[in-house]
């Protein structure tokens, strides 16, 4: 019998037991996989702001990406669980990593799956899936974030092709890109939004990459841009609307709620490791009221923060992952991995603003993530709108 004395710290209320077997076989593939070839290096990738040019091949050869396609497409035809308890074992790691898999995953070969016509699933999907191919989802743009309908970039059609111009800001592997889902407002008509599968090396297409972050710098971040980008209507998403966008968002939001868990854990077991040996007048610091209190505090909002994931998961297995629940998730459980991160740092004192401990690197990536796949405001009115059917934005 598991008692509470018992339990494992990152398992307090035995979840693993709801697991099938395939999952537990995934996620602990995963782990074993990350924790040997990318923790003992990720500090070093994250300080020089560089990133393995043979990740995606890596991530591809232990197929991790897109794991809830079909395998017709390269996947593995995965449970939702599985997918955010492999999005949990890689953001244990970095948040860098898990916005890679998150991309290629849920922004890029999902779309291309759910909208696009067969000829370009059989060509990219299996290349995505593979890491033979890299993609990005270039959605944000320097003046549109949390209101992407104020986007400025637009596409016209010029007989059986479409032209789009325009800025992209803030997109994940955009320079190391071989394919980008683009959305663009219709010149004329209704201005309705289109997402296009727009090839890289296309003229005019260029990306860009920002090199001024203090966050997720073990992540490539770029600026793409279009000038008369042409595209094959064949290449067209077959939606139309913010929604088509939207959904693919909903898609990343699940993946992170999932993903900052691992964060906050790592951040979590780095300071009860630290606290034991630590001494303080006289006793180890875990000795301390003061420092058990904020490790208890810590506990219980991941622990939360799991069973709220475990719980979305099965919903999403049942199609019933609503874009508030998956807002309720995603806001919460960043909140208690952000203050698990920033807790740890300060349980380590001067030694936590190091990158020798992992603590102030996770922080910093989660201050991005918080502000990513919409922002906590953003998720809070969502939620505020559901409550009481006012749109507050």
């Amino acid at each position: 019998m598991t008692t509470a004395a018992t339990a494992r710290i990152d398992d307090f209320y035995d979840l693993d037991a709801t697991l099938a077997p395939e999952e537990l076989m995934i996620r602990d593939g995963v782990r074993e996989f990350v924790r040997a070839e990318f923790l003992p290096h990720v500090a070093d990738w994250w300080t020089e702001g560089t990133l393995p040019g043979d990740l995606a091949k890596r991530l591809g050869d232990q197929g991790m990406l897109g794991v809830t396609l079909p395998e017709a497409y390269g996947g593995a035809g995965a449970s939702a669980t599985a997918y955010g308890l492999l999005n949990r074992e890689v953001e244990y790691v970095d948040s860098g990593l898990r916005s890679f898999v998150s991309v290629q995953s849920s922004l890029v070969m999902y779309p291309i799956y759910r909208w696009a016509r067969e000829e370009l699933k059989k060509s990219w999907l299996p290349r995505l899936a593979a890491g033979e191919a890299v993609g990005c989802f270039g959605l944000t743009e320097p003046d549109a974030g949390s209101d992407p309908g104020a986007m400025r970039t637009r596409c016209r059609r010029v007989g059986d092709d479409w032209v789009i111009n325009g800025v992209k800001r803030w997109i994940t592997s955009g320079s190391r890109a071989d394919v980008a889902i683009v959305w663009a407002r219709e010149e004329g008509g209704d201005g309705r939004v289109l997402g296009f599968v727009v090839d890289t090396d296309r003229p005019g297409f260029q990306a860009v990459d920002i090199k001024t972050k203090a966050s997720m710098r073990a992540s490539v971040t770029s600026e793409l841009y279009l000038d008369d980008v042409v595209v094959p209507d064949a290449q067209r998403l077959e939606v139309a609307g913010l929604g088509g966008a939207l959904a693919c968002l909903n898609q990343a939001r699940y993946g992170i709620a999932w993903g900052v868990l691992g964060a906050g854990f790592a951040c979590f077991e780095e300071a009860v490791a630290y606290v034991a040996d630590r001494p303080s007048f006289g006793a180890p610091l875990a000795a301390k009221q003061l420092v058990q209190a904020r490790l208890a505090d810590m506990l219980a909002d991941l622990t939360k923060g799991g069973l709220v994931a475990h719980q979305l998961g099965r919903l999403k297995e049942r199609g019933q992952d609503t874009p508030p629940r998956v807002s309720l998730a995603k806001r919460d459980n960043v909140r208690a991995a952000l203050a698990t991160a920033r807790a740890a740092r300060d349980l380590l004192g001067g030694n936590g603003i190091t990158t020798e401990y992992v603590s102030i690197r996770h922080m910093l990536n989660l201050e991005t993530v918080a502000t990513y796949e919409g922002t906590d405001g953003v998720h809070t009115l969502i939620l505020g709108r559901t409550i009481t059917g006012e749109n507050a934005f």
